[in-house]
């Protein structure tokens, strides 16, 4: 499932990672690429700094806590999270993540946008489907999460400054049909509460979200 999510993190945060990148030191991206996705990829990356390492884990914090991202995602444990930017020429041609990164299988792959989108041309995440490509750029603070084992790309910047952190979830629930399946019954379960209160129809899904999740989840 691919699911934007608008404001995950609040505004001060987003107005805070910029003032820290901002004065963090960038290097060649493609010093951490494979060797597969050497050639398409074109961006800077933050490299480690005290600043730069606390602002990952309060970013971390604050999407792990947002209600949406953890129906959606049912994160076990978010890794490999980076800050990219991109200038005016780069990008990051069509790429899959990798099935394992710090020892962890990547499930879910996410975008959080930093940068706002009338500050740049171009730079849209495109992610490539069978009913065709979607392309995606989101407001400051908004994500975007979709499979990690889509194919996809960054568009080229052709003005102003793409600036992004990007990482990847190890997910509870491996499959992502079935993460789907488990957010729509949950989100549909939640209206019905919200319309009608405690109900035994409310009963019932709350009886399927939770025996499915003991089904499938994998702690």
């Amino acid at each position: 499932m691919q699911i934007s999510i608008a404001n995950a993190v609040p505004p001060e945060a987003v107005a805070h990672a910029r003032s820290v990148l901002a004065k963090a030191a960038f290097t060649d991206g493609r010093a951490t690429a494979g060797w597969a996705v050497r050639e398409v990829k074109d961006n800077a990356q933050a490299g480690p700094a005290p600043q730069v390492n606390a602002l990952r884990e309060t970013l971390a914090a604050q999407i792990i806590a947002n209600p949406v991202f953890a129906l959606a995602v049912r994160p076990k444990r978010l890794v490999s999270l980076v800050f990219a930017k991109y200038g005016p020429g780069q990008a990051y041609g069509a790429h899959v993540d990798n099935a394992l990164m710090e020892g962890v299988r990547t499930d879910v792959a996410f975008t959080l946008f930093l940068a706002d989108p009338a500050s740049y041309e171009g730079g849209e995440l495109v992610i490539e489907q069978a009913a065709g490509d979607d392309a995606v750029k989101l407001a400051a603070g908004s994500l975007l999460a979709y499979p990690a084992t889509s194919l996809h790309r960054v568009a080229p910047v052709t003005r102003g400054e793409r600036l992004v952190m990007v990482g990847w979830v190890r997910s509870y629930i491996r499959d992502a049909g079935k993460r789907e399946l488990l957010f729509d019954l949950d989100t549909a379960r939640r209206r019905l509460f919200d319309a009608q209160g405690k109900t035994a129809e409310v009963d019932l899904l709350s009886k399927c979200c939770a025996n499915l999740l003991r089904e499938w989840v994998e702690d």
